[in-house]
């Protein structure tokens, strides 16, 4: 069911994969809704995934951007704008990578160059996507940025890994811009920490598939799904939501603030 709640705002969608990731999910609701938008991912990840099936589907225009390049934003800031016609309403930043985890180090054992550049990848580029668009002056007024995180960034979830570190910064980092994005450009800059998600990024973490069954039976309304991410993250596109900044918002089927469940107590009883 469609509300037109995007009509006539224009955006850039960053790093659909395939039908699974979160950011094509957001894509094709955007599109329901009357949103345009710009989509975007490394050239590397744009090979591996998807991406010109879902431009089709969404009458999209793709521009190949590697977020940890600022030559690379600038150019797709300039190039979005162009194409759409104007200022940019939304921004989504769904892009994450740990290569730690990809080489199965664990965070004890990490090498620090593989460190460094998945902290770049996954949280820094947040910061380089924000400047880009600010020094530019590529935002409507009331418009909205989110990245997408987890809550690995406050509480401990031993195989997440160096990215816990990596979302925790990129949480600092909305707090910091949003504050100058706000005051000079009443511009929104929001987190969402979302539930386990089976991603193909997600599903790169060990124990994966257990730990997701585990949020499942800790979360009262259950975890929430990748199309459930997509529809919050338009609500916050919306102008629905304009007083909305600075935040890390949980959505996650309560599982943050549920210390323990009648479930996860009965699989322990004796």
């Amino acid at each position: 069911m469609s509300f037109n709640l995007l009509k006539g705002k224009r955006g850039i969608i960053f790093g659909a994969l395939d039908e699974n990731s979160i950011a094509w999910k957001t894509a094709e609701t955007v599109h329901a809704e009357g949103g345009t938008f710009v989509l975007t991912n490394a050239p590397i990840a744009m090979r591996m995934g998807k991406i010109d099936e879902l431009a089709k589907k969404t009458g999209a225009t793709i521009v190949p951007a590697d977020a940890t390049s600022e030559e690379d934003l600038d150019n797709l800031v300039a190039k979005s704008m162009e194409i759409l016609g104007g200022k940019i309403d939304f921004v989504l930043h769904a892009i994450g990578m740990s290569v730690n985890v990809r080489k199965g180090r664990s965070y004890t054992d990490q090498k620090y160059d593989f460190t460094a550049k998945g902290w770049d990848v996954s949280a820094l580029s947040f910061h380089k996507v924000l400047q880009s668009l600010y020094k530019a002056d590529a935002m409507n007024e009331w418009g909205s940025i989110v990245a997408l995180t987890y809550m690995a960034a406050q509480r401990t979830f031993p195989d997440y890994n160096d990215m816990a570190d990596n979302k925790a910064y990129l949480e600092s980092i909305a707090r910091s811009f949003g504050y100058f994005f706000g005051k000079e450009k009443k511009v929104r800059v929001n987190t969402i920490s979302q539930s386990p998600t089976p991603t193909t990024a997600g599903q790169g973490v060990k124990g994966f598939n257990s730990f997701i069954n585990y949020a499942e039976k800790m979360s009262p309304l259950g975890n929430a799904t990748a199309q459930d991410c997509a529809e919050y993250t338009v609500t916050l596109f919306s102008d629905y939501t304009k007083k909305v900044t600075m935040q890390n918002l949980f959505h996650d089927g309560g599982f943050s603030t549920t210390g323990v469940s009648q479930e996860v107590v009965d699989n322990f009883s004796e």
